[in-house]
């Protein structure tokens, strides 16, 4: 199961997408040089293809163990964790102050898509911990960013989020945790945490010698739902005086889950508070918990978004390299009946181009949208605002794209797809929880039709339809679309709240495929000027103007025809008669 990191596509993408040398033109990001550029993409694709490659498949077959509290990881992840911490991989877009290399968050992107591709579960012990940062740095005091920060930065630490519990999946309001504040003796001010979290990524594991939890609790008399909660800074070891993680702190790890998927990745259960006292600090305001938590999730999303490319790029690799060896049937219609690789059988040629092009739509609108998020930061407004409106997009349609392209490399292997030890199985089983968690993709469609298309009466989205239809003007297919979208919106712009959700879901496929056929007919458009300038790489701009012309004219179209169930409306969902 070869690994090859896409570094040519990434800084194409980097490049005419993203556009990372516009923001090298702000001093807060000058250090963004091509040269540096080259260098950290360069670099991280070898790093993930040494390192955290060669233990996808450890990972999945030798899992976490858990006993008596503490959990073990698989041979090998220990070193190539410590690998990444001293390389600085974590600290790509860290703030300087304290640590960090103030580089775009869109480089450490790219840094998480190329350890994800080489092995997603893996990587998930370093999606959350830069969502934990941006958190402390938005709502957190200065004492909590000096003294948290410096390791969660490098990754000595990582930290976590801590939403979900038994009886309060999706429905974050009806936690029960609780949070308690100290008014007297040496702990004054802190919180006494007890409750109980489940599905915490990398909740407890033997990387790190601390992990930083960021908790959601409710305070003695808070009302009831959102409103009601408060977000925590909980580490599993509180700091002594001179600074070291060395006193117990009631966090305990009751068991960790068994899977489909991500293996590598200890999914914990746990438990605070409940046989020694649990303390924590409150980051931000009491009763500000949620506004403080969505700084961590809308990052969350988008790196969860990342890895729909992730396992897009490892599946397309490994179904194409079988296919191009695979030797079955002569191919039809010619007169020379010897069997042929199957990689020239028409069909298998559609999967595996319909694999490409999804996935390279998945990784320019992730680039995209983090590129927004930079311009953001350098005080861009309407960029914020774009990015408030791709997030769901991002995180709802890569994540899609990741299990149509998992399932097509299963498909593209036969039968050796279902058999384990091909490999293609496990990309597959790791794609499938992407859709779910960071709030299920049809909550992502529900946060557009309602939150987002309810900003400015929803004129930010139609600003993004219009920049759309401004680069369509060579495709009919993708105008076709775009008139579609414009239709739709303006509908759902004036229906109730339950015809909105009814077609929220088809809604957000139309206008992630729009969005991400234009990012391809722009790259169409650069490959073919480059080629016919004679700049680049003359096989892989070929490549890009075949995989672009395919989404435009295979993808696309698809797409429009869903038009009619985004606008069927509520009535179109009877009630279901009950099962069996």
């Amino acid at each position: 199961m070869t690994y090859t990191p896409p570094t040519t596509e990434q800084l194409f993408v980097l490049d005419h997408i993203a556009r990372i040398d516009a923001m090298a033109q702000h001093d807060k990001f000058a250090a963004a040089t091509p040269d540096m550029v080259e260098a950290i993409v360069t670099g991280i694709g070898d790093f993930a293809a040494e390192v955290y490659a060669p233990l996808n498949r450890v990972g999945d077959t030798q899992n976490p163990q858990w006993q008596d509290g503490k959990v073990t990881m698989p041979p090998g992840f220990k070193d190539a964790y410590k690998q990444f911490v001293e390389a600085g991989w974590g600290s790509i877009d860290g703030p300087g102050e304290y640590g960090g290399q103030d580089l775009p968050f869109t480089l450490a992107t790219v840094v998480i898509e190329a350890l994800g591709s080489a092995n997603m579960g893996f990587s998930l012990c370093s999606i959350l911990t830069p969502g934990a940062i941006h958190a402390l740095m938005a709502y957190g005091t200065e004492e909590q960013r000096q003294t948290w920060l410096p390791k969660l930065v490098t990754g000595e630490w990582n930290g976590t989020m801590n939403l979900t519990e038994p009886a309060a999946g999706s429905d974050v309001g009806a936690l029960r945790s609780t949070a308690e504040k100290i008014t007297e003796g040496p702990n004054a001010g802190l919180y006494k945490i007890r409750g109980q979290k489940i599905f915490i990524t990398f909740g407890e594991h033997d990387l790190t010698d601390n992990i930083v939890h960021l908790v959601l609790a409710r305070t003695p008399g808070a009302p009831e739902g959102t409103r009601g909660i408060s977000l925590f800074l909980v580490p599993k070891y509180r700091l002594d005086a001179d600074g070291n993680p060395t006193i117990s702190n009631g966090v305990h790890c009751a068991s960790i889950e068994h899977k489909l998927g991500i293996h590598g990745s200890p999914t914990a259960v746990m438990v605070y508070g409940e046989d020694e006292d649990c303390l924590g600090e409150i980051v931000g305001d009491e009763m500000g918990g949620m506004r403080a938590m969505f700084v961590m999730m809308n990052n969350a999303r988008l790196m969860i978004g990342c890895q729909g490319i992730q396992i897009g790029e490892r599946a397309t690799q490994q179904a194409q390299r079988f296919a191009a060896e695979r030797v079955q049937s002569a191919l039809a219609g010619s007169p020379d009946r010897t069997p042929v690789t199957i990689d020239q059988h028409p069909d298998v040629r559609r999967m595996l181009w319909r694999m490409r092009a999804q996935t390279e739509a998945a990784r320019a609108l992730t680039y995209y949208a983090a590129a927004q998020i930079d311009f953001g930061k350098l005080g861009d407004e309407a960029a914020a605002m774009r990015a408030e409106v791709l997030i769901p997009l991002v995180k709802a349609h890569a994540t899609d794209i990741g299990c149509e392209v998992a399932s097509l490399g299963v498909q593209v292997h036969g039968g050796m797809g279902f058999i384990e030890e091909t490999g293609a199985a496990q990309h597959y089983r790791d794609a499938r929880i992407a859709p779910i968690y960071e709030g299920t993709n049809g909550i992502q469609a529900a946060d557009l039709v309602g939150r987002k298309l309810g900003m400015a009466g929803g004129d930010l989205v139609r600003s993004l339809i219009d920049d759309i239809a401004a680069g369509a003007a060579d495709s009919p297919e993708l105008q076709q679309l775009v008139d579609a979208c414009r239709a739709v919106t303006d509908w759902m712009v004036g229906a109730n709240t339950a015809d909105r959700l009814a077609g929220s879901y088809p809604y957000l496929t139309m206008l992630a495929t729009a969005t991400c056929g234009w990012l391809m007919a722009l790259q169409h458009k650069a490959a073919k000027t480059a080629l016919d300038e004679g700049n680049g790489d003359a096989a892989f701009l070929e490549a890009k103007i075949a995989s672009t012309r395919f989404y435009l004219q295979q993808i696309v179209p698809a797409a429009t025809g869903l038009a009619a169930s985004a606008l069927a409306g509520d009535a179109a969902l009877a009630p279901l008669p009950a099962a069996g």
